[in-house]
């Protein structure tokens, strides 16, 4: 048997068709945290990825109805908690307030925000039950 070899991906973004690029960009930058060039928003080394694009037409800032656009995986609770202060602190607009779920193999933890377009990010942790 042949084996497959795969090339490992190591970042993405994600892609933004944005109503006002100059708004938007100062609201990832201050808000999030994300250093923002003309190229892409980006935080701590890709592990939040954004292209934000000038829709040519308005009717094309589309957010995705009832879920989110983008979602970040936080390394645990405490990590989780401190990131949605600092947003908050920083002027993000709140969708949803850190809940918690439970699972069998834990308790998963998260909470969303908005862009000023409507874009829902929501961020997630989980602690595993011992």
């Amino acid at each position: 048997m042949i084996e497959k070899i795969k090339a490992k991906i190591e970042n993405s973004l994600t892609v933004l068709l944005v109503s006002e690029l100059e708004k938007s960009k100062k609201y990832y930058e201050d808000v999030l945290g994300c250093e923002v060039n003309e190229h892409w928003a980006i935080r701590d080394d890709f592990g939040l990825g954004f292209k934000l694009i000038q829709a040519k037409d308005l009717n094309d800032v589309r957010p995705n109805k009832g879920t989110w656009n983008t979602y970040a995986y936080v390394n645990n609770h405490t990590e989780l908690d401190a990131l949605f202060d600092e947003l908050k602190t920083n002027g993000a607009i709140i969708v949803s307030e850190p809940n918690l779920t439970e699972f069998d193999w834990g308790v998963w933890k998260e909470f969303s925000i908005r862009d000023l377009d409507g874009y829902v990010i929501g961020f997630g942790s989980g602690n595993k039950n011992n």
